[in-house]
């Protein structure tokens, strides 16, 4: 059993692993101003929630917060986990084919490791989160760069801030297109504009990299939310990134 850590800008996402299958998952608020001790209460607090015979005794982990990495190393040592962060220097059956590959966060080094494991094809890897990446991955595992753009959250945190009329509100799916009132149109504006730009990246990369049969997968966050509706995403993975970091797992011990 594994304990797997995607730290991300917005959400920490968790995960117990038993091979490549998990066990527990959770999601957890990211706070940069929290310490390595009350990173390790929320995971006493998480595994006690599981049988004694199931809680890991190693941890493999993913951030783009490195001002968290040292707090997360302190929680693991807390705990007795043997802890090991995944970056572009980790030995792993993938190749990195970007100009900059210690520029590549470790979610997408992640992702490309899920995917070539799982798939075995040219992927597209969407992550939803407080950015939204767009993955070009083959079936050999060879990452070849994609996009990132904003997420949906941060277009809407942009609307509600410069616009002074609109309060805040949640992204969800709208009951309409066409709004009769202005929250209805707003909730319209957000959902679709994420929505289809989702869609409209995709079918650009797609007819770049000419791999119109590629695999396009949904993970992160609000995958659950915003995958259903576009017309091309064709698999919704929630833990991708964690199943990534389950894989890579495999092969630190392999390796020693």
């Amino acid at each position: 059993m594994i304990l797997t850590i995607d730290v991300g800008n917005t959400e920490t996402t968790l995960g117990i692993f038993r091979g490549l299958e998990p066990e527990a998952c959770w999601r957890i608020h990211t706070d940069r101003h929290r310490t390595g001790d009350e990173h390790a209460l929320i995971l006493r607090a998480l595994l006690q929630t599981t049988p004694r015979d199931r809680r890991p005794r190693r941890a493999v982990l993913a951030s783009v917060v490195p001002v968290l990495d040292r707090e997360w190393q302190h929680a693991c040592d807390a705990l007795d986990l043997s802890a090991h962060f995944v970056d572009g220097e980790t030995e792993l059956p993938i190749r990195l084919e970007v100009d900059t590959p210690a520029e590549v966060g470790a979610d997408r080094i992640a992702n490309t490791l899920a995917a070539r494991e799982i798939y075995h094809r040219d992927t597209v890897v969407v992550d939803l989160g407080t950015a939204t990446t767009f993955d070009c991955i083959t079936a050999d595992g060879d990452f070849l760069g994609g996009v990132i753009a904003p997420g949906p959250r941060a277009g809407m945190e942009r609307l509600t801030e410069a616009a002074s009329k609109l309060s805040p509100i949640e992204i969800r799916p709208p009951d309409r297109v066409i709004g009769r009132h202005t929250a209805e149109c707003v909730d319209a504006g957000v959902f679709y504009a994420a929505v289809d730009a989702i869609d409209g990246i995709v079918t650009r990369i797609l007819e770049e990299w000419r791999h119109e049969d590629a695999l396009v997968v949904a993970t992160g966050g609000m995958a659950g939310m915003l995958a259903p509706h576009c017309r091309t995403v064709e698999r919704i993975e929630p833990f991708l990134t964690l199943t990534g970091l389950a894989v890579a797992d495999r092969y630190l011990q392999a390796s020693g």
